[in-house]
């Protein structure tokens, strides 16, 4: 049996795996709230997948409404070992085109409304995010993408952005020259929560639009993106599944990048000084490092 559970973080256009068997619903509660929604256990092969629809089913929840920590911790609670995250961006290159799909290896993160990490109030860590990503995680996705016919590009630059308007264009002319590839809403903080819950992160970027930077097409809109995000939706949703069958039957090995454990080398407060309501409440998602 293998020992690969996977999380899917299910974005715009994207709330269903096809194929999963044993498939059950799960409502769950964190130390931080409720998630989007409940969760959906299944599997492929011997590969379990547990999968989150980001914005919750319909579409119910802005970028900034997305309860990113509650998100995080519930699929830790559920045993997932490595999360890959799906969801829509804007190309900033002309490299990209709608259609194509980016394994984003780095972020900047220009969110300002959201809670961006699990420690505070009497215990303080500094994870490192020098590479987001795990490096492994996001080949094997990548590889999986292209085994189904997308146009994958590997690595890249995405920008986060608050939303949930689209950039001016201005903005999206700065972001060029900073070197972004794709720009999104959802990317972070959720890459910054996962390795404070020492999960491997990966994305997959669906590019359904140029945003606004190349004027002589329309500007981005809600109505191009959902033509583009309902073909690109379909590949993602066989990526998943292709990822799962070749994963089947092999055991997982912690990541390559020291993920799993990077915690060892993140908690600064002392041991005396840590708040106990505090270390109770980050056991959902740190019991290994803090002695659960």
């Amino acid at each position: 049996m293998s020992n690969w559970t996977f999380g899917i973080i299910g974005g715009s256009g994207l709330y269903e795996i096809d194929g999963l068997e044993d498939r059950r619903e799960e409502t769950v509660e964190t130390p931080w709230g409720a998630p989007s929604d409940a969760l959906v256990h299944g599997r492929i092969g011997d590969v379990k997948l547990v999968f989150l629809p980001r914005h919750g089913r319909g579409h119910r929840l802005t970028p900034s409404e997305v309860p990113y920590r509650a998100n995080i911790a519930a699929l830790k609670m559920a045993g997932v070992t490595d999360v890959l995250a799906i969801s829509a961006c804007g190309s900033l290159q002309e490299a990209y085109a709608p259609g194509d799909f980016l394994a984003a290896d780095q972020f900047i993160d220009r969110t300002f409304a959201r809670a961006k990490t699990f420690f505070g109030e009497g215990m303080v860590a500094h994870v490192s995010m020098a590479r987001p990503v795990c490096s492994r995680f996001s080949a094997l996705a990548a590889d999986a993408a292209e085994a189904v016919g997308a146009k994958v590009h590997r690595g890249g630059t995405y920008i986060a952005m608050e939303g949930p308007q689209f950039s001016s264009l201005a903005e999206s002319k700065l972001y060029r020259q900073w070197g972004c590839d794709v720009i999104g809403m959802t990317a972070m903080p959720e890459a910054k929560l996962a390795r404070e819950a020492e999960l491997p992160y990966a994305v997959l970027g669906m590019v359904t639009d140029y945003d606004c930077w190349r004027e002589e097409e329309e500007a981005v809109t809600v109505t191009n993106v959902l033509e583009v995000m309902a073909r690109n939706s379909a590949l993602g949703r066989k990526a998943v599944v292709k990822l799962a069958e070749t994963l089947s039957g092999t055991d997982r090995t912690p990541s390559p990048d020291g993920i799993d454990t990077c915690l060892d080398y993140a908690l600064i407060t002392a041991e005396a000084a840590r708040d106990p309501d505090t270390i109770h409440k980050l056991q959902a998602i740190a019991g290994r490092a803090l002695g659960g």
